[in-house]
Parts: structure tokens; sequence; C-alpha cells
């Protein structure tokens, strides 16, 4: 589990940009992080990730303070899927993916049997059996951002941070991208991504937070806070649920 007790953030001589935030993100779960551009999502990973340590308040990774936290223990429990990566990586998918074993080996210790099999099962898990042999390279930006998953998953983490993992994909690949993030969570795993798009918290989260200006203006079940009301609100500008076949879309209105 990770919760968020009373966090605020502020750049060194800035203003805040995150305001008291305090939620527990359910284990198990595809939890949703909403808001328009600068609400505050980037900033709230890095500081759930440990790389911006002067936020106030406490974020806790099962029960343990993230600052007592050696990087290590943070890896252990924490796993992070960029945007982008291995665009210019020459590596083969398969050795891509071991790349995330490394936090279990000492320093000088190269991968042995153990690691190679979680590199394999990942690259099971996330249909890559095909690829795994291609440069990371050529891949398309759809199957990169899976390889990414699987590098994640190989670090044996169970809490996977997905920042905007649909950003700049054709429809077909965000399809498979986030099923792979509902498949994981119904292994078991607490998914937390962030999205500009959502229709998709809609159809694949959980759970969703909604973030304006830094503060939480609302959070809970994704089909009960996704309303017109709540959603025009965060993103200022008038947006429609229509309902086509029993299920529920949302379009922003002109």
């Amino acid at each position: 589990m990770i919760e968020l007790r009373n966090v605020s953030f502020a750049f060194r001589g800035g203003a805040q940009v995150l305001k008291n935030i305090s939620y527990a993100f359910p284990e198990g779960r595809v939890t949703a992080v909403l808001g328009p551009n600068g609400a505050g999502k980037t900033t709230l990973f890095k500081c759930m990730l440990g790389l911006y340590p002067g936020y106030t308040g406490q974020i806790l990774l099962d029960g343990k303070d993230l600052r007592v936290l050696s990087p290590a223990g943070r890896a252990e429990k924490t796993a992070y899927i960029p945007q982008h990566g291995g665009e210019g990586s020459g590596l083969t998918v398969r050795d891509f993916v071991l790349l995330g074993a490394v936090r279990t080996l000492s320093p000088f210790r190269t991968p042995g049997p153990a690691q190679e099999k979680a590199a394999e099962d990942a690259i099971r898990e996330l249909g890559l059996e095909p690829l795994a042999a291609r440069p990371v390279r050529k891949l398309s930006g759809g199957e990169r951002q899976l390889a990414l998953i699987a590098r994640a998953l190989c670090q044996q983490s169970g809490i996977l941070l997905m920042d905007e993992p649909d950003a700049s994909l054709d429809p077909a690949h965000v399809r498979d991208v986030l099923n792979a993030a509902r498949t994981l969570a119904d292994g078991g795993r607490t998914v937390i991504l962030s999205t500009h798009r959502p229709e998709y918290a809609l159809r694949y989260a959980d759970s969703v937070m909604l973030l304006k200006d830094g503060a939480v203006t609302a959070r809970g079940d994704a089909g009960e806070v996704l309303t017109e009301e709540l959603l025009t609100e965060l993103y200022g500008t008038r947006m429609r649920v229509i309902y086509i076949d029993g299920e529920r879309f949302i379009d922003p209105i002109p």
C-alpha cells in the first residue's frame, strides 16, 4: 500500500505545487490521477518516488515512511514507468527487461538464473515473446511502452507508477497498454497512472483522484466521481457524459 498524509510541496522560492494531499491508494486496483496541465500530477509522482524529498507531510510505503527507506528499499516497493524510454537503445527487448532486475543484485554481480527467469516471466506476461530478440529502438511507441512495463515487472515491486502511459500512442496500442495495467492490478499489483483522458479512467480504473491547482477536488470510485459536474469544474470546459449501448463515454462540448 502507498498512502499520502497531508503532503504538500513547493519548489524553492516558488508557490505551492501540491497542497495537503491525503489519500490511501487501494491495493490491487487501478487508480487514475486526472487533472489539467500544471495540476501537479508529475510532481506528485516524483514525490512518491522519492525524487522530490522536500515535501511536507508523510508518504508511507507499506506503513514505512518513504524518507527512511534507502533507494534500494524504495525500488523494492515501487517501480516507475515513464512516458518514454529506450528509443535509442540497442539492447534487445530481453536484455532491456532484464535491467529491471538490477535492484535485486548486490554491486558487481551480474544477473543469474533467478533474474533471467523474472525477465522471461515479465516478457511472457506482457505478450512480448515475439519481440524478445528485437532491438528496443526498432519497436513502435506502443511496443516500447509494453517493454517499459515488463522492465518494471522484472523489478518485482508491488506498486507501479505509470506517467501518462497513453501519451502519443495510437488507439490500438493505448488499448494494449491499459489492458496490461488492468491485468496487472487484477493480479494483485497496485497500479497508479496519470492520464489526460477521463474516458480511459472510466473504462480501466477502479478509483480516481481529481487534481487541480495542486489540490484534490474529488476522489473515490471512478463511476461515481467522473460526473459531468466534477469534470467540467476540473477542466474548465463543459464535459458531457453520454451512453452508447449501455456504456458511458465522456466528451468535451465545443
